[in-house]
């Protein structure tokens, strides 16, 4: 008995998104390999080694997050990362990839960041996990957007000058 195609899914799928950030690309790529801006933009965990041949983590391994190989590390223009199969993930029998790649726009003033993610499985399993990862990057990025274009502002501290005159000393 032949089951209908959507019953016997194979292959791999991915997603794609691209965000233009109005700040010069060696901010953008900062932000994606810096830790401490990628506490700010994903608040999770997170712990990179920056090179070819690094790790990249976000979240709290323990608990769902994600570690990748950096397969590619090409300064302010992209950076690609081989996810190892979490403890989580069901088994997939291709590599997850996602591609960050960085262009720069209007002279320097404007970064494209595109991000490529392939090699989720097909599989009815892998359901829940493709959308988390669709629409969490696709959340991120947007993050990462918001932090650089509208960086946080020192406050200003504000005198106020009593509307009363001073009080004049009294001698006794």
């Amino acid at each position: 008995m032949n089951l209908p195609r959507k019953l016997t899914r194979s292959g791999t799928r991915g997603y794609a998104h691209l965000v233009e950030i109005n700040v010069p690309c060696a901010r953008v790529w900062r932000a994606l390999t810096d830790p401490r801006l990628v506490v700010v933009w994903s608040g999770l965990q997170a712990e990179i080694d920056p090179r070819e041949g690094g790790m990249y983590r976000i979240g709290n391994p323990l608990a769902g997050g994600r570690e990748a190989h950096i397969d590619v590390f090409d300064v302010n223009r992209r950076l690609r990362l081989i996810y190892m199969n979490g403890r989580y993930d069901p088994t997939a029998d291709s590599a997850i990839v996602d591609d960050f790649l960085l262009d720069v726009r209007r002279g320097e003033a404007t970064t494209s960041l595109r991000l490529l993610g392939s090699g989720v499985p097909e599989a009815f399993a892998w359901d829940q996990s493709y959308v988390r990862m669709r629409i969490g990057w696709e959340r991120f990025m947007a993050r990462i957007k918001v932090m650089l274009e509208s960086p946080p502002q020192a406050k200003k501290t504000v005198v106020v000058e009593p509307k009363d005159s001073p009080l004049r000393v009294l001698d006794y």
